[in-house]
């Protein structure tokens, strides 16, 4: 008898108990067989459901962890590195593990992952699922819509000055967050280290040659105004728009160059302006993505998934 794909995942999290939750019953919901939280700090609601749950593993980064380690990277991506790979490397009780946030939700639009996961070539050692960027709804309602990208920078550039007329040029695909996806890693190999968005091996960066096409990584990176205001002092300085941050080379600016001139230009008024045109589903937005093929919906339901996993989670 065939042997059923298992799939999991590892995430390494600081967020409100709620939204630890909705990412774990979520995948939960679509079949994961196995999900490692690593909470980079402490989220007690969150903590002890997990801890009740058979299919999750959650452990707390305090400093006893981090003495075991030897140090606690001062970087959040470091230390995301580090427990991804200690979670694949530690018997992670499943056939393919990803590496993925919590801001981030798997989406298979045929058939179940694991079967996706199956039909795979027995060669194949990685497997890359494409993102696409929630665009924050016009009536403050959760975001439904979302907006993918070419995985082809030619044709992607060409596309962006089309779809975003103001912005485009100076954007990759529109995105304002990673355009690379995320990959599940086959377990059981030697001498693997995982990062944010690749999995390496003695030789280096392992070159991924799948993609799963029928699932979605739905990034709720700027869901809503509020929420990406909260989270943009953050990122300029330290998180995803940090001026190291190299973009695409065919892209004439960073992200952090783009932010810093709009806001010098306008302040506040000036990002609002630049978020309507780009993270709003408006129908004019979502005409100009539907026309090229890029506009993806997808409810998820994170409530009621959230009540069906943790009921005792109040």
């Amino acid at each position: 008898m065939a042997h059923n794909i298992t799939w999991g995942l590892v995430a390494t999290i600081k967020a409100p108990s709620e939204a630890i939750l909705n990412f774990a019953a979520h995948h939960l919901d679509i079949g994961a067989h196995r999900i490692h939280v690593f909470l980079d700090e402490d989220s007690e609601g969150a903590r002890r459901a997990l801890t009740a749950h058979p299919r999750c593993t959650v452990t707390l980064t305090d400093d006893a962890y981090w003495a075991q380690r030897r140090t606690r990277p001062e970087k959040h991506q470091a230390r995301q590195t580090v427990n991804a790979t200690r979670a694949y490397r530690r018997r992670p009780g499943v056939d393919w593990l990803a590496h993925i946030d919590v801001d981030e939700f798997l989406y298979p639009e045929a058939g179940t992952l694991a079967g996706q996961l199956a039909t795979l070539p027995s060669s194949a050692r990685t497997a890359r699922i494409r993102p696409i960027e929630a665009l924050a709804s016009t009536d403050g309602s959760a975001p439904e819509w979302f907006k993918g990208c070419h995985p082809r920078q030619s044709h992607r550039n060409t596309q962006t000055e089309e779809i975003y007329p103001t912005f485009g040029a100076l954007l990759n695909g529109g995105f304002l967050s990673h355009v690379a996806g995320k990959i599940f890693v086959r377990t059981g190999q030697d001498g693997i280290s995982l990062r944010i968005h690749n999995a390496f091996d003695e030789n280096g960066k392992i070159e991924n040659e799948h993609d799963l096409d029928q699932t979605h990584l739905c990034h709720f990176h700027a869901p809503s105004w509020d929420a990406w205001q909260r989270a943009y002092r953050y990122r300029l300085a330290a998180g995803s728009y940090r001026p190291d941050l190299k973009g695409a080379a065919s892209i004439p600016t960073t992200m952090n160059a783009l932010f810093r001139a709009i806001e010098e230009e306008g302040g506040e008024e000036a990002l609002r302006s630049f978020y309507d045109e780009v993270c709003t589903a408006t129908p004019a937005l979502r005409a100009r993505l539907d026309a090229h093929g890029l506009l993806h919906r997808a409810a998820l339901d994170l409530d009621a998934k959230r009540a069906q996993h943790f009921p005792d989670f109040a």
